[in-house]
């Protein structure tokens, strides 16, 4: 099956012009899925029935796998088989009646405007790491990217001139404004420690491993997880934590929620909508603590 799904993941890229997160993701899935009907002999798209499928999201819900992954699992087959009957002439869709458990929603977790300050103190500015995860970290706030889109953020992708930087995924691309304290930190990044890492003229990418190469996702990580913990922050906080903040926070202080869906990049604003609902909800916990007849 290692042929089908190459060729759909292809169109994926070339055809829906997917974000590499999407296609990460559906790669992911259906290799595991590819995984388990071969172990018992299924090779080929057309080979696959209803029951196979069936017994693969038992098999999931054994692996006591959460229920927002065996979702998003079978959304990536339907997705996958949908593509087998249009492309390649499959006359029966084995996908077809798979229904996914449901999905509790979660609120994002988010850190209080307090906890994102003491957050961005803890990078130490007088060595060129702590100067570099300063940048990182305060540009991460200030635009709500994602942090795909940080770490692959190019160089003459960011005009420190005018303040904004330039989000590009395939075809896509937004323009997020930057304010003056994640600049200011971005100016001295570029002027006292980029150049520690960066050996290689030709290496374009903003930010870089103490090696000048690249910075992995799970590099970031590392980075945010130790300042969080010198920070005193307990909860279990991810780069998506800052994201989801930038959200919030922006909702709380008057932006419109149209301003915010652009600047994140969601494409429906159903997606942006949840911050506004968790936003009305600290509204109300004010109100019910402030006001003296409610």
């Amino acid at each position: 099956m290692e042929r089908e799904i190459h060729d759909f993941i292809s169109y994926l890229h070339e055809t829906k012009k997917s974000s590499s997160n999407t296609e990460i993701s559906y790669e992911r899935d259906l290799r595991k899925m590819a995984r388990f009907l071969e172990d018992r002999g299924i090779r080929e798209a057309k080979a696959v029935r209803e029951l196979d499928l069936e017994g693969y999201l038992d098999y999931m819900e054994r692996g006591e796998f959460a229920s927002s992954t065996i979702s998003r699992s079978v959304a990536s087959i339907r997705a996958f088989f949908q593509y087998q009957m249009k492309v390649n002439g499959m006359e029966k869709d084995p996908s077809d009646n798979l229904r996914p458990p449901k999905v509790e929603k979660k609120m994002p977790e988010i850190l209080s405007i307090q906890e994102v300050d003491l957050l961005l103190l803890q990078p130490d500015l007088n060595t060129p790491k702590g100067i570099r995860d300063k940048a990182m970290l305060e540009l991460l706030y200030a635009t709500g990217m994602r942090v795909s889109e940080l770490i692959h953020l190019q160089v003459d992708e960011v005009n420190l001139q005018l303040g904004y930087v330039t989000c590009k995924e395939h075809e896509k691309e937004r323009i997020i404004p930057i304010g003056n304290v994640s600049r200011d930190a971005l100016i001295l990044y570029m002027d006292k420690a980029r150049d520690t890492f960066v050996k290689d003229s030709k290496e374009k990418t903003l930010f870089t491993n103490c090696s000048g190469k690249a910075m992995s996702r799970q590099g970031f990580w590392k980075v945010l997880k130790g300042y969080a913990d010198a920070a005193g922050i307990k909860r279990d906080i991810t780069p998506h934590t800052l994201r989801h903040s930038f959200a919030v926070h922006m909702l709380q202080n008057g932006a419109d929620i149209k301003s915010v869906q652009e600047m994140l990049g969601h494409s429906d604003i159903s997606t942006t909508q949840i911050y506004l609902s968790m936003n009305m909800n600290r509204m109300r916990d004010v109100y019910m603590k402030a006001h003296p007849r409610h």
